[in-house]
């Protein structure tokens, strides 16, 4: 594979399969290192897939070493030390509205279990189809269609009481 197809790829799918990663992992550094390894894994593969074929494959790589990541040890030590020695993030308070309502929604997503946050992020933020979704995650299309129920009722419960000055008229 010349430099310039491996340029145009990555320039291609970086975004996506970034913000998959971060929708599994909930860390940027974490991410980043994931959509790395899915590059250097693929490229010593030497797959050669154009379109959205090499995009499908580029998906199921990154949300595999997600995955992978959420079972290491690295993972598990990690979430035994915020428990332990949790500091309450202070994030500086955005001057736009909207951004600040996406921040919640975001994180109301980031806060749902695993199996109901990956297809919400497949669905809603990727556009895919419960078909696609359900191919891509190796499930049934009933237990894709299941998650998204659970996943859209735990996501109406946590931002109820929610006052929306934006976002509120479908604009998101």
């Amino acid at each position: 594979m010349n430099e310039e197809k491996i340029d145009t790829l990555m320039k291609e799918h970086s975004a996506l399969l970034f913000r998959l990663a971060y929708y599994y992992t909930k860390n940027l550094h974490t991410a980043e290192d994931i959509v790395q390894d899915v590059f250097i894994k693929y490229f010593h593969k030497g797959v050669a897939l154009e379109g959205e074929a090499a995009q499908r494959y580029l998906i199921k790589m990154t949300v595999n070493r997600a995955k992978d990541y959420l079972k290491s040890w690295h993972y598990q030590k990690l979430l035994l030390q915020e428990k332990w020695f949790s500091k309450k993030n202070v994030t500086p308070i955005d001057k736009l509205v909207v951004r600040d309502e996406e921040q919640m929604i975001s994180e109301a997503i980031l806060g749902l279990p695993i199996k109901q946050r990956e297809v919400i992020a497949h669905y809603y933020l990727e556009g895919f189809t419960v078909r696609e979704t359900a191919e891509l995650l190796q499930l049934a299309e009933s237990t894709v269609k299941s998650r998204l129920v659970k996943g859209r009722e735990q996501l109406k419960k946590n931002l109820h009481e929610t006052e929306w000055e934006v976002l509120k008229d479908g604009e998101f």
